[in-house]
């Protein structure tokens, strides 16, 4: 049977209402780095998603490379998670925290007092960056990662999944993908080690399959996804003529370990055959769910979800300005255009002021 956007996925022991997912999108709300009651005002709105995954969210102190995003290793962020995952939940939807360590993507005026910028090598993104104190930076060369310091690293990338599900998240995102921690890993551009984590695509993929397996055992395979982005080259990262076998091998591996979803930010795949035949090839190999994103209309969701066998499709801009964007898709409304000189702002412009459909 065919289906649609809007029909209830049943998979691997998960259930969702649909097959939208809201995307992982940095909106840069968390004054002080801790959840707050705007940003679950904000994730409520959108609870008519099948699935809500949240912004990038640190696992340390050293991963809140950008300006006001989230933790999740303290206490207070914790508990100031836990309002979102309650409006979530009373209005009937999923949600899942997306883990993600900035690494190289950082600037140091938007850390914490102690804080580090890590990274596999003391390579710099060489990027532009934000900064609420200093204005536009450039981001700074990071410490290359002692092994023991990448062992702690992925303890707390565990810890952070069991703090998620504390704060009652119904699971967690890894993401590995756009350039962060995980992706610098699996780059030969951003990682030149030459231990047990750098040089062949084993090695370089150890990082992330260590933590995937770690998060998995410590809260649940059935709780655990990964986001990949293959040949995106956004944050710095540099053509990669392994690209193919990379992914080939991690998604593989993700079969093994049984985790419950792959989430594939394919953009910059589809323009190539290789990277098309790299789509294909990750379905292939994995039979959790998998979750397609980029630039997505109702017409393309149609098409991957038959086509391409994807099992649910992620918008993510989209959501931004259309709070009840299932319901528009579903019925043919108008679709809101978001206002991107509004996405980082500190307060509720662009953010919780999107009206639902009024006509």
């Amino acid at each position: 049977m065919s289906q649609t956007l809007f029909t209830p996925l049943h998979k691997n022991g998960a259930d969702f209402k649909s097959r939208i997912v809201m995307a992982p999108m940095t909106r840069c709300r968390a004054l002080g780095n801790v959840p707050n009651d705007l940003m679950a005002k904000y994730y409520a709105q959108r609870a008519t998603a099948g699935l809500i995954v949240t912004e990038g969210t640190s696992p340390s102190p050293n991963g809140l490379g950008y300006a006001r995003i989230p933790g999740i290793f303290s206490e207070e962020q914790v508990e100031g998670w836990k309002k979102t995952t309650e409006a979530v939940h009373q209005k009937g939807s999923k949600i899942f925290l997306q883990i993600m360590h900035t690494g190289r993507v950082s600037h140091s005026a938007n850390m914490p007092a102690g804080a580090r910028i890590f990274a596999p090598s003391a390579i710099s993104a060489d990027a532009d960056m934000w900064t609420d104190a200093q204005g536009m930076q450039k981001t700074e060369v990071p410490e290359a990662m002692t092994n023991a310091e990448v062992k702690t690293t992925i303890e707390e990338y565990v810890q952070a999944a069991k703090n998620a599900i504390a704060a009652g998240f119904d699971g967690v995102e890894i993401h590995s993908a756009n350039g962060y921690l995980p992706n610098q890993f699996l780059n030969p551009t951003s990682n030149v080690r030459t231990d047990e984590y750098g040089g062949s695509i084993e090695n370089r993929s150890r990082f992330v399959l260590e933590i995937t397996q770690g998060i998995a055992d410590a809260i649940g395979k059935e709780k655990t996804g990964i986001r990949f982005s293959p040949n995106n080259p956004y944050n710095g990262m540099g053509p990669d003529p392994d690209t193919f076998a990379t992914f080939d091998y991690l998604s593989k591996e993700m079969d093994k370990m049984g985790i419950l979803y792959i989430h594939l930010l394919d953009y910059a795949s589809r323009l190539s055959e290789e990277g098309i035949q790299l789509i294909a090839k990750i379905r292939e190999n994995f039979s959790g769910i998998y979750i397609l994103n980029a630039g997505y209309t109702k017409e393309r969701a149609a098409y991957g979800l038959d086509t391409e066998k994807a099992d649910m499709i992620a918008f993510g801009s989209l959501f931004i300005s259309n709070p009840d964007l299932p319901y528009r898709l579903e019925n043919d409304k108008e679709l809101a255009k978001p206002d991107a000189a509004t996405f980082y702002m500190a307060d509720a412009v662009g953010y919780t002021d999107y009206p639902a459909f009024a006509g």
